[in-house]
């Protein structure tokens, strides 16, 4: 799925294009999960659970790339099994 630039730098006027361009996505996701036997309701619901989560992952972690990775973690060690650490 592609999704529009936007075109103006005022916030105010971004906000717009950003909305309709979600509703636009949305309108085709709902259609493309009604096909599939979800209902428009039950949908929309779990959308907006998922964007909420999204928005409050990006709250807490504007930007989980430059998070170090974890093989670079000082102090890691190989885990097996349920929570055991290796020796």
């Amino acid at each position: 799925m592609t999704f529009p630039s936007p075109k103006s730098e005022a916030p105010a006027q971004r906000f717009e294009e950003a909305t309709a361009a979600a509703r636009n996505a949305l309108e085709k996701l709902i259609a493309a999960a009604n096909e599939a036997g979800w209902g428009t309701e039950e949908i929309s619901v779990a959308l907006l659970k998922a964007a909420q989560f999204l928005n409050d992952a990006n709250k807490k972690d504007p930007d989980p790339a430059k998070d170090p990775d974890m093989s670079d973690a000082p102090g890691k060690r190989e885990q097996i099994g349920h929570g055991e650490l290796f020796d």
